[in-house]
């Protein structure tokens, strides 16, 4: 999945602390599109501008969902998102019996889950 952002150097920063709460760390860039995942042949997340060079928008109906391995972590990735001036979007808690998820807006407006499912 990619993200746009309109602040590269604001949006890695702010990444960089969210997924590294997930382990995942800046894998590479092309100098448009960072890449952030956990190793080779995994999941990525890229962070960069867009490809037609006009200004990146958030979707509406549009959401980023990052897999967290228990709900401490869920915890722990809401409350760093929050202390890096992200918008809140839903505190942690049970949605349904097997999803535990929080909820909120990254630097650019993505909206973003962190989740536990099971």
């Amino acid at each position: 999945m990619t993200l746009g952002s309109n602040d590269i150097e604001r949006s890695l920063a702010f990444y960089d602390q969210i997924l590294g709460e997930l382990g995942a760390r800046q894998l590479f860039n092309n100098g448009r599109l960072y890449f952030y995942g956990t190793g080779p042949g995994e999941v990525m997340l890229a962070i960069g501008g867009p490809h037609n060079k006009k200004e990146a928008t958030s979707g509406n109906g549009v959401m980023a969902a990052l897999s967290a391995p228990d709900h401490t972590t869920v915890e722990r990735v809401y409350a760093n998102a929050m202390e890096l001036n992200a918008v809140d979007e839903g505190a942690p808690g049970n949605r349904m019996p097997t999803f535990y998820g929080a909820y909120f807006r990254d630097p650019d407006g993505n909206k973003i889950c962190v989740c536990k499912l099971g």
